[in-house]
């Protein structure tokens, strides 16, 4: 008897009834098994209980704001791919996301096909992000030692734990140095977006890259912006 392999499963946070009815449908429509609820305290409550594939995270909640959310389930997982969803755009609200290692950050209103994508997009990455496929892969940043499937590594403050898009776009700079990637080939390659998905997710990579790997994240020579064209990686 052939084993049928489950559904991936997405945990839905969101308060908005409003917004987290409809969403939660149009995933199941798209063949997720989803776990929602507007409490930060009940969704890390489920996170305890069973894995899941994928979080789905608004930030204003009223008993656990998403930022803490993100925090603790951070702690526990640094591979599960975390998408904030959110009406705060303000720059510092980004900049928090960015630090407890989001892997998108998605402004409402949204566009629902938009949200979907990327939703499959990285789901598509479970396999590598599990570390399947052969020997673990192996790169460096200068001198700094990177092991990609325990998403671990070295920098200058010391030792660096890595999200898996992270280590996903620190593959593919370092596996072509001194080669110039434009942003739109590097949400190709990494986020496998395509054509009709504007985002700063790239931008927003590189600065964490920074800052685990350059001495002077402000002056980087590691990771080196060419403005018009994208970036490179300098060995």
């Amino acid at each position: 008897m052939v084993r049928k392999e489950r559904p991936p499963r997405i945990l839905l946070v969101e308060d908005e009834v409003h917004i987290a009815r409809p969403l939660e449908f149009n995933l199941e429509q798209e063949g997720y098994e989803v776990s929602a609820t507007g409490s930060g305290r009940e969704a890390l409550a489920r996170y305890e209980r069973r894995p899941f594939d994928l979080i789905i995270l608004d930030i204003m909640l009223e008993d656990l704001d998403g930022f803490e959310v993100a925090r603790r389930i951070r702690q526990r997982d640094p591979k599960v791919p975390v998408i904030m969803l959110t009406a705060r755009a303000a720059p510092e609200d980004r900049v928090r996301g960015l630090e407890l290692r989001a892997d998108d950050y998605v402004v409402k209103p949204f566009h629902l096909r938009e949200l979907l994508l990327r939703v499959r997009r990285m789901l598509e990455r479970a396999a590598w992000y599990a570390g399947e496929g052969g020997v673990a892969p192996k790169t460096a940043v200068g001198a700094w030692p990177v092991d990609l499937e325990e998403l671990r590594g070295e920098g200058p403050r010391g030792g660096v734990q890595l999200t898996a898009l992270e280590a996903r776009l620190l593959q593919t700079l370092t596996s072509a140095p001194n080669r110039v990637f434009s942003r739109r080939e590097l949400l190709e390659k990494v986020w496998d977006y395509h054509s009709g998905v504007e985002t700063r997710t790239v931008d927003n990579f590189i600065v964490r890259l920074r800052k685990h790997f350059e001495e002077e994240p402000e002056r980087p020579r590691h990771f080196v912006s060419l403005r018009g064209r994208g970036y490179k990686y300098v060995p």
